[in-house]
């Protein structure tokens, strides 16, 4: 343990909480997921390293490596990028995430970005805190490599791979159609939100047009914030896709363009609705305003009819309480009796009035 000297000549000991952290090393096995390699539509047996995988793919001049990470730090990934190749800036993105959905090239290196949302079940719309969650996924596409680094922890590619590796015609056009299965799987997770989203606002719509039901304005702009949210991950994403179906790149052979095609095609159903969405929500917002805005007159217009009902026995005793000596019927025996009877009869044609008026 280090000392310092003291006043004294001896050495006093520093105490251990004194003492510099020393941060662990977290190995890069602890952050990759999976990672294979795939030669003619097969994946290889065997567990590999990312160095020892494209080792074993540049020797044979074949396939490609599929790596996976999840929520690797900078320290981490460095390894994987000098391995590949990885542009440093693309590298900066995809370890510190928060991007928007977007298509780069550097080199020979492809880097895309998607966000990818999931739907949090609740027990109703109108009691809802959180309806969208949201994630990313960044791929790096290579001549011969793919690396996805995912963010979140429902954006899990496990069915992806179990499904490409299913198909071995599909495997054997290369990374392009790791990359093609990634957009596609994002997009229909995109299709099965809306539904979800579509069937919650049809229930605050059924709420908000339903009678004498009180349902707070609240809960639809949380509705709107989160549907915002899907927009901002589904909007920036038209043109990756359009620029990828287009051969933006020469990493994206023709085969798989159509492909590309037929996600954007879905993409667009998506934003439609989602900006179906956004103007139903507007519509709701004012109609719940309104709704709150007719049910605060009716409130005041019973609160006036009472008041007006209640001024009238006021106005009576405030009269008979300034002590006069001569009033009316002040000393007739049957003077109180009469002045009850006229509030009364005064209060009850003023509640028959406002009723008649439906403001009680």
């Amino acid at each position: 343990m280090p000392s310092l000297p003291s006043l004294g000549g001896r050495r006093a000991r520093v105490p251990d909480r004194d003492r510099p952290s020393v941060p662990i090393p977290v190995p890069l096995s602890a952050y990759v997921v999976d990672c294979g390699v795939y030669v003619d539509g097969e994946r290889l047996s065997g567990r590999w390293s990312h160095t020892d995988a494209v080792d074993e793919v540049r020797r044979r001049g074949d396939g490609f490596v599929w790596i996976g990470l999840h929520e690797p730090d900078e320290e981490q990934i460095q390894g994987v990028a000098e391995t590949f190749g990885l542009h440093e800036l693309a590298v900066e993105d995809a370890v510190h995430a928060h991007q928007r959905p977007k298509l780069e090239r550097y080199d020979n290196t492809l880097f895309m970005v998607l966000k990818t949302v999931r739907y949090v079940q609740n027990a109703s719309p109108d009691t809802a805190n959180e309806i969208v969650e949201s994630g990313e996924i960044m791929v790096f596409l290579g001549r011969d490599f793919v690396v996805t680094v995912r963010h979140g922890n429902h954006s899990g590619l496990a069915a992806v791979r179990r499904e490409l590796e299913s198909d071995a015609e599909k495997l054997r056009v290369g990374p392009a159609a790791v990359l093609y299965s990634i957009a596609d799987h994002v997009v229909d997770n995109y299709l099965e939100v809306t539904d979800h989203i579509e069937d919650d606002i049809d229930q605050m719509e059924a709420l908000v047009f339903a009678p004498r039901s009180r349902i707070s304005a609240d809960q639809i702009y949380l509705m709107k914030r989160e549907v915002l949210e899907l927009r901002r991950a589904v909007m920036p994403l038209a043109v990756p896709l359009r620029r990828l179906a287009e051969g933006y790149t020469p990493l994206i052979p023709e085969q798989v363009r159509s492909y590309f095609r037929d996600v954007d095609d879905h993409l667009t159903e998506v934003s439609e609705r989602v900006m179906n969405f956004d103007e139903l929500l507007t519509t709701l917002v004012d109609a719940t305003l309104a709704k709150i805005t007719l049910q605060q007159n009716s409130d005041m217009r019973k609160i006036s009819s009472w008041v007006a009902i209640i001024s009238v026995p006021t106005m009576v005793v405030g009269v008979y309480g300034m002590n006069f000596d001569f009033m009316p019927e002040l000393h007739w025996r049957y003077g109180y009796p009469m002045v009850i009877t006229i509030i009364l009869v005064a209060c009850l044609t003023l509640y028959r009035i406002f009723r008649r008026n439906r403001w009680l």
